[in-house]
């Protein structure tokens, strides 16, 4: 071995080692503890022995004991705080309320209790049986039996109130417990419940806005905030209620009804009817329209410039474009004005008026529209439309007035609402104050001008007058058309519509609502949209009118009464 050099004196100071490691020093004192052992016996000395035992038994209990203490005192001091009874326990649901856009409760997480059942812990099973069948009469038997036969533990029935659990928590039953558990609630039963949708037991989205707005929705049960909808419940409860009662006068089997601000494209009401289906037809129920696009291809005309209120299309005749003749269900047999045009729902006149627009030029209106796309809405519901697989004149002739293309009634709303705000193609959203996309313009502001008076023209002395609400100015359009059956159009199997706008006088950049309804498959007296979905439009108008501030009053076509203004035309004919 080498030799270590001494310290001598004298020659400065002594180096100073480095400490030997913790475990090096724990093991010594380990060491003198044993060899204290050793010395006590070879000592003959056996009471000390105990002592130095007892002392090193207190010695760390007193350790152990301090940690505890230091670790509760940390716990209370400077651990993070968790909020709500519970705290510390992981919740089953994370989740924010939904409420509607006033700030009415629509969705919330509702304490529940699961009752579970270890077959390994009952005594006598039987007597378990019956004493929880009678305090429970709601628990499954045959699920409970399974249960209390089994071999290990198990959920026997979930979501029960607290009343349901004291119930039988006062059995004293041996082998039943119970775990604390979220759920989902909805207080409105079945009211919006195509809006609202539902989540599951895990407090993800399935449908709806708790799908749609599933992100929004885990944040807000974070921070313990809530989610406005669009929606409002007094506007909603209208729309469902005039909905079902035209149902209810109709025979029909299907509806939908919506209501939506034009410039914001906010969502203020969604039915679908019935409203036990779960499919939300309002989103993707495939329908064609018939005349509602009449407005569409009106609008694209006057906006290329093609027609104003003075051009005039002969309808004296059916229009043959090749083997096909098209003819108007109210035909006039004349030549006709394109007030005429749009008041009598002729389809010669968009036709001809379509096939001068020409494929690019429907196609390129009818895109800006939103009529060729899902209409982009939060909703995952929103489906896309089923479109015509070539667009030659008769194609066109057909989209004019509303056949060969399936669209879903949102899609519909949305490309009217921007031929009546203005010309600015707005999403529709279901967030309060919409979805925040850049509007997109579609046509002139002076083309939704002319819109909105021949809408209006349409409700005083057209296909329309049954939607008219007394000093609402109601404007809108008609829509009728047969069914596909797959082999031929029924006659028989109808879809009627309406599509409105209230108020349509004012600045173009003043309050103005969407109201639209479609009646499918009526079987009650005439099923043309005129007869089956106007009136409920001019109900609904009258109704929620209060509610979003619009103020009745006269326009040159009617008193604020609802009464009528005599024309210059009305009086000459009084004159004889």
């Amino acid at each position: 071995m080498t030799a270590q050099p001494h310290h001598r004196p004298g020659s400065g100071p002594a180096p100073r080692l480095p400490r030997p490691p913790s475990w090096r020093r724990l093991t010594a004192v380990l060491w003198w503890i044993e060899h204290a052992f050793e010395r006590s016996r070879a000592q003959a000395r056996p009471e000390e022995d105990t002592r130095v035992r007892i002392f090193l038994i207190l010695a760390v209990f007193a350790v152990v004991f301090a940690c505890l203490g230091v670790r509760a005192a940390w716990s209370a001091l400077a651990a993070p705080v968790l909020d709500g009874a519970g705290a510390g326990v992981q919740r089953q649901l994370t989740r924010g309320d939904l409420v509607d856009r006033n700030g009415r409760l629509l969705a919330t997480n509702v304490v529940f209790w699961g009752l579970y059942v270890d077959p390994a812990e009952v005594w006598d099973k039987d007597q378990a049986f019956a004493q929880i069948r009678r305090a429970l009469p709601e628990v499954d038997a045959r699920r409970l039996r399974r249960a209390l036969d089994g071999d290990r533990r198990v959920l026997v029935r979930g979501a029960m109130t607290p009343q349901q659990k004291a119930r039988v928590h006062a059995l004293g039953l041996g082998g039943i417990g119970f775990e604390q558990e979220d759920g989902r609630v909805y207080p409105l039963g079945g009211s919006a419940r195509h809006v609202i949708g539902v989540s599951d037991a895990w407090g993800k989205g399935l449908t709806g806005a708790e799908l749609a707005l599933d992100a929004d929705l885990t944040r807000a049960g974070v921070d313990g905030s809530a989610v406005p909808l669009s929606i409002d419940l007094r506007i909603q409860g209208i729309v469902e209620s005039e909905l079902a009662a035209a149902m209810e006068e109709t025979g029909a089997k299907n509806g939908v009804a919506l209501v939506t601000n034009v410039h914001t494209g906010e969502i203020l009401a969604m039915a679908s009817w019935p409203t036990t289906q779960a499919k939300n037809l309002a989103t993707s129920g495939h329908y064609e329209m018939g005349s509602v696009f009449k407005s569409f291809t009106v609008a694209a005309g006057i906006d290329r410039g093609l027609a104003d209120m003075e051009t005039t299309f002969d309808a004296s005749q059916a229009l043959v474009i090749g083997n096909r003749r098209i003819t108007d269900f109210h035909a006039q047999n004349r030549v006709m004005t394109l007030e005429d045009v749009y008041i009598h729902s002729s389809n010669i006149g968009t036709s001809q008026l379509a096939m001068q627009l020409g494929p690019e030029g429907m196609k390129g209106y009818f895109q800006r529209l939103g009529l060729l796309n899902a209409a982009p809405l939060e909703l995952k519901e929103s489906a896309a439309p089923v479109l015509p697989r070539e667009w030659s004149n008769s194609t066109l002739a057909s989209l004019s007035f509303g056949y060969g293309i399936m669209v879903t009634p949102v899609q519909a709303v949305a490309a009217m609402g921007a031929l009546t705000n203005g010309g600015f193609y707005v999403p529709l959203s279901i967030r309060k104050g919409g979805a925040g996309a850049e509007p997109v313009r579609v046509v002139q502001a002076s083309t939704s001008v002319m819109l909105l008076d021949l809408m209006r023209r349409n409700v005083v002395r057209g296909s329309g007058t049954r939607a008219d609400a007394p000093g609402l100015r109601v404007g809108g359009k008609t829509g009728s058309a047969n069914k596909w059956t797959g082999t031929r159009y029924d006659s028989t199997l109808g879809v009627g519509s309406f599509a409105a706008v209230f108020p349509t006088d004012g600045p173009l950049d003043g309050p103005r609502y969407a109201i639209f309804v479609l009646v499918d498959e009526p079987s009650n007296g005439p099923r043309t949209g005129g007869f089956v979905a106007a009136p409920a439009v001019g109900r609904i108008a009258d109704r929620i009118a209060p509610l979003v501030g619009v103020e009745r009053r006269a326009d040159r076509w009617r008193t604020a009464d609802g009464e009528k203004i005599p024309t210059l035309e009305d009086m000459e004919r009084d004159l004889g």
